[in-house]
């Protein structure tokens, strides 16, 4: 079975669903309240296992309630849990409006994640022969680049999930990570005006390929001079929370399979389309027979 290493976060996401998301200023009466399981690295781990990979999942939570039911959703879904670490601090939170076009807006407390260190994402004991580390930038920078030197180290694929979005350092892109960001992701990791001038930019940098998610217009793989667009899966969206973990988890799934960036990218951009149709960031997130469906259709 094909090895995925996560490293990233865990958090509780409490969400409100709403008319419209609030503007600045604005209080917004909202509609339904629900709590699901969340963070961007717990959902990427679930998205990966969901498409067949064997995950194990390295983060932090708190010794908290939300902590154990945050870990006990994991390895309902066959995730490796024995990397994740329990501290004094609380489990993460997002706190989510939704509304009736699927759009979102989320705040996180980052809490226990913000504890996940360096040594402990360099996934000390973990051997080598293939596979891919999968990371995203809701725990310290110091953390994401000692996961993909591992990675490096160990010959496997890192791929790096830039969201929150920031400017990544030198270092991390010296290791040639793969990395999804969105559109906006992808500008603000390099400051640049144009999606051209920011591909290009990272490119420079060491990036070996960056794949941009691009909601309903699918997604854009840039690898090298090429640039190949795919298609989204066209279906009714219900909630977009979780889209971009699930396209993160379905690519490192396939990546770690041995199919080819195009053919990851490919299966990743129909299990992102495919996640939209039901509330919650996992809720949607579908399994590799929905995904093998989904691609011959």
């Amino acid at each position: 079975m094909s090895r995925v290493v996560v490293v990233g976060s865990i958090n509780v996401d409490l969400v409100v669903t709403a008319d419209h998301l609030p503007r600045t200023g604005e209080t917004v009466l909202g509609g339904r309240y629900v709590r699901h399981f969340g963070g961007k690295g717990a959902n990427q781990a679930v998205a990966a296992a969901r498409a067949g990979a064997s995950v194990i999942m390295v983060g932090a939570v708190g010794s908290d309630r939300f902590g154990d039911e945050s870990v006990e959703a994991l390895a309902s879904e066959g995730v490796d849990v024995s990397r994740v670490r329990r501290v004094d601090q609380p489990t993460g939170v997002a706190l989510i409006a939704v509304a009736a076009d699927g759009e979102n807006q989320i705040v996180v407390a980052p809490g226990a994640n913000a504890t996940v260190s360096a040594q402990h994402a360099a996934l000390a004991g973990l051997s080598g022969g293939g596979g891919v580390v999968l990371t995203c930038l809701e725990i310290p920078m110091a953390a994401v680049v000692a996961a993909v030197s591992t990675a490096v180290r160990l010959g496997m694929v890192p791929i790096v999930n830039p969201a929150p979005a920031r400017q990544l350092p030198a270092e991390l892109l010296a290791h040639g990570p793969i990395l999804t960001p969105n559109e906006a992701e992808l500008l603000a990791t390099t400051g640049a005006d144009a999606i051209e001038e920011a591909l290009d930019a990272l490119a420079r940098a060491g990036a070996r390929a960056v794949v941009v998610t691009r909601g309903a217009s699918g997604a854009l793989l840039a690898d090298g001079p090429r640039r190949s667009a795919f298609p989204a899966h066209a279906v009714q969206i219900v909630d977009s929370t979780g889209a971009g973990d699930t396209f993160s988890g379905v690519l490192a799934a396939w990546l770690a399979d041995g199919w080819p960036l195009p053919d990851a990218t490919a299966a990743a951009t129909v299990a992102a389309g495919l996640s939209v149709s039901r509330q919650g960031a996992r809720g949607g997130m579908p399994d590799r027979s929905a995904i093998e469906a989904a691609l011959k259709d």
